[in-house]
């Protein structure tokens, strides 16, 4: 739910708020008044008796002070009825009140989730893009040793075809005389010595061949991507992602997690 159908509910509901508030506070005015005017009764009543009690008779007195304390009777109903309709007036104010603050919650709820799924989707995307980064590496390098077994097959084909050449000759001169023989040495001699093939690397040399240095690094360590990985919750954190041991992680902690250098720069703040 959006923070603008938040603001629309909680709008309807206080749509009918002033009028209930108004018709209270009308009330308690009204009983206010009522009861003040019963006191002021009460007051000029009791007055009037304790000045002429002595000239009232039995009878008289019993029902003058009955009235008395039926006025205060009556004035302690509406003073009753008056605390009654505070008690309403608050109890509908805190109900908006309380709405008010769930509404809250729910809402800063809902943030929170969606702050934490567009992170993990932004890890999950970050990840994909490694595993790109390596899966061109790795193809480079099965590449590489493609090119490392082709150019040694070419070598010893080479070398096979000049034996064989020489080989040739041989058998061709040999009806000439040795002195062939010792031009055909000197051949294979000479490819032999030719620094071109002398300093072709071996298939296996070439599977140890250094990283691509347009893969990107990582961690304190500036090291590649690989095994388990975590990344910093602070956006401006200039390394982003560590590797588990060079932190010393064996497993993901709860909530946010800060590299060494941005929880120093907090502590700091």
């Amino acid at each position: 739910m959006t923070s603008a159908l938040y603001l629309e509910h909680y709008l309807d509901s206080l749509e009918h708020l002033p009028i209930e508030l108004q018709r209270n506070f009308t009330l308690m005015r009204d009983l206010d008044s009522r009861a003040q005017a019963l006191l002021k009764s009460i007051d000029s009543q009791a007055d009037e008796y304790l000045k002429n009690q002595n000239s009232y008779a039995a009878d008289e007195k019993k029902e003058r002070l009955d009235k008395i304390q039926s006025l205060f009777n009556k004035s302690k109903e509406y003073g009753d009825d008056k605390v009654q309709l505070a008690i309403q007036t608050y109890e509908l104010v805190d109900k908006h009140i309380r709405r008010l603050d769930s509404d809250l919650a729910r809402f800063e709820s809902e943030i929170q989730d969606k702050a934490l799924s567009s992170r993990n989707d932004e890890q999950a995307v970050g990840k994909k893009g490694r595993k790109k980064v390596k899966d061109k590496t790795d193809k480079k390098k099965r590449s590489g040793n493609s090119s490392g077994e082709d150019s040694a097959s070419t070598v010893r084909g080479s070398k096979k075809k000049k034996q064989k050449v020489s080989g040739n000759t041989t058998n061709g001169t040999s009806s000439t005389g040795s002195g062939a023989k010792a031009t055909s040495g000197e051949v294979l001699d000479a490819v032999a010595g030719l620094p071109g093939l002398a300093g072709i690397a071996h298939p296996s040399d070439v599977l140890d061949m250094p990283v691509d240095p347009n893969e990107p690094t990582y961690c304190l360590c500036h090291q590649v991507s690989y095994g388990e990985m975590i990344g910093c919750d602070n956006p401006d954190c200039p390394i982003e992602w560590f590797h588990f041991a060079c932190v010393g992680l064996t497993t993901k902690p709860k909530g946010k997690w800060f590299c060494p250098k941005c929880n120093t720069d907090r502590k700091k703040k």
